[in-house]
C-alpha cells in the first residue's frame, strides 16, 4: 500500500486538531474530506466564526463537511460518497457506530493522555490538576464507548513542576501530530499491533470542566491549590470570590508562585504590599502574578495594585 492508496477523512475542530491535519498534508497523505464543527457566533458582534481546522481545509481546497447531526442520512450518504478507507479523529466529538464502522481500515482517535488513564473531555487539565509528573498521547481504534478502544500507539512526556495547561497543551499538540503520522504509517504498512486497554479499579477520569470544579478551594493544601490554578491556566481559568470591604467580586487567577512557610494567618486572608499580592493557605502562601477582575482584561498584579485598594480585612473564599 502507498500513501495515495489511503483515502483519509479527517475529523477535528480546534488548533489541537489542526496540527495533525497539517502534518498529514505535509507528509503527502490523501485527505478526501474534512469534518468539523459548524460555524458558531463569537465575539461582541456575534459574527460566525470558522473552526481552525475549517479555515486551513478551505485554504488547501479540501472538501469540508459541517454536520449538526452525525446520524443524519444526508450526511452519512455524503460521507460514504467520499469512499474513505481510513478516518482520523482529533478533538472532535463522539461518533455514532454508523460513522466509525464505515471505513475499511477503521477509525482511530488521538487522545491527550496515556490511556486508560484520563478518559474523558479534559485530560490535559486533569493531569496537571492532579499533580501528575508524566502524561502523553495515545492513538486507539474507536469503539462504542468513550476512549476505551484498542490502543495502537502512545508517546509520553514529563510534566514540569511549574508547567501550565497552556504549555502542556502545545507540547502534546506537537507530540500528538507526530503520533498520528506514525499511526498512519503503521496502518499503511500493515504493521498495527493493538493492545486492549486493561481494566483497572484505579482509573482517573478527565471530567468535563465547569464553573463548580474550576472554583478554588482555599481550605486545600498549598500544592493542591497550586496544581489546580496552573492546571486551569490560561483556559478556562481558576476563579474565586474576593471579599474586599463592601465589594464581592468573582475574579480569575492565572500565573502564580508558591511560598512554603508556616504562618498564623486565617486561611484565605489577602496580603498585599506595593508590588505583591498573596493568599494565606495551609503550608504557606499563593503569590498571584496575573489576575482578572470582572469586565476587565487580564493584568499584571503590580499594575492592579497601582490603582486598586485592598483593605486589611480582605479575603477570598
Amino acid at each position: 500500500m502507498t500513501k495515495r492508496d489511503l483515502r483519509i477523512v479527517f475529523m477535528g475542530t480546534p488548533d489541537f486538531a489542526l496540527a495533525s491535519l497539517k502534518a498529514l498534508i505535509d507528509a503527502g497523505y490523501n485527505i478526501v474530506g474534512v469534518i468539523t464543527a459548524p460555524d458558531k457566533p463569537a465575539g461582541r458582534g456575534q459574527k460566525l466564526q470558522q473552526s481552525a481546522v475549517k479555515v486551513y481545509a478551505v485554504e488547501k481546497g479540501l472538501e469540508v463537511l459541517q454536520p449538526i447531526n452525525l446520524k443524519d442520512e444526508v450526511f452519512l450518504n455524503t460521507l460514504r460518497s467520499l469512499k474513505a478507507n481510513l478516518q482520523i479523529v482529533v478533538a472532535f466529538r463522539m461518533l455514532p457506530e454508523a460513522v466509525w464502522r464505515m471505513p475499511q481500515y477503521g477509525t482511530f482517535n488521538l487522545h491527550a493522555s496515556l490511556l486508560p488513564q484520563y478518559r474523558g473531555a479534559a485530560p490535559i487539565h486533569w493531569a496537571i490538576i492532579n499533580g501528575e509528573t508524566k502524561t502523553g498521547v495515545t492513538t486507539f481504534f474507536i469503539d462504542e464507548k468513550i476512549d476505551t478502544g484498542a490502543i495502537i500507539a502512545s508517546k509520553s512526556v514529563n510534566i514540569a513542576p511549574d508547567e501550565t495547561v497552556g504549555m502542556l497543551h502545545d507540547q502534546l499538540m506537537t507530540l500528538g501530530s507526530q503520533l498520528v503520522l506514525e499511526t498512519v504509517e503503521l496502518i499503511e504498512n500493515n504493521k498495527v499491533q493493538t493492545t486492549i486497554q486493561p481494566a483497572s479499579a484505579e482509573l482517573k477520569t478527565a471530567y468535563k470542566l465547569n464553573k463548580d470544579n474550576c472554583k478554588i478551594d482555599w481550605e486545600a493544601d498549598i500544592d493542591t491549590i497550586y496544581n489546580k490554578i496552573r492546571g486551569l491556566n490560561p483556559f478556562p481559568s481558576a476563579w474565586t470570590t474576593l471579599h474586599n470591604s463592601d465589594e464581592k467580586l468573582d475574579i480569575k487567577i492565572f500565573d502564580i508562585e508558591k511560598e512554603l512557610t508556616q504562618h498564623q494567618k486565617t486561611i484565605g486572608t489577602v496580603l498585599t504590599n506595593k508590588s505583591n499580592l498573596k493568599i494565606a493557605v495551609k503550608g504557606g502562601y499563593i503569590i498571584i502574578k496575573t489576575i482578572q477582575f470582572p469586565g476587565k482584561k487580564k493584568m499584571d498584579v503590580q499594575a492592579l495594585l497601582n490603582g486598586y485598594k485592598f483593605y486589611d480585612e480582605a479575603f477570598v473564599r
